[in-house]
């Protein structure tokens, strides 16, 4: 179970963004996330008439180390970690580590 998914709020932690937040709009991989907004670098396009695209300098966002990243709670305005709580039916849900609250899907 990823403790970040997609769809949540996140800040981050680490690097040249930090204090930054956004919503996480893909994982990449099993270690790396897009976050909207952050780590934005700037990318030489060649124009190709075939495709229909100019050519010039674009923004994209590149993927960033989920250990640089931790959820955003909005009860206490910070970042927080995550947990898994087991209920009683077997189902497994995240949880904030300091209040226990469970965090609502996106």
């Amino acid at each position: 179970m990823n403790k970040i998914r997609k769809g949540d709020q996140v800040i981050v932690i680490a690097g040249r963004d930090k204090g930054k937040r956004g919503v996480v709009t893909l994982r990449s991989d099993d270690s790396h996330v897009v976050v909207e907004g952050v780590n934005q670098v700037k990318k030489h396009t060649k124009p190709n008439p075939l495709k229909g695209t100019t050519g010039g300098i674009v923004d994209k966002t590149m993927p960033i180390h989920q250990s640089n990243i931790a959820i955003f709670n909005a009860a206490s305005g910070k970042a927080d970690r995550v947990g898994i709580k087991l209920q009683a039916d077997g189902k497994r849900v995240r949880v904030y580590k300091s209040s226990g609250e469970e965090i609502k899907a996106a």
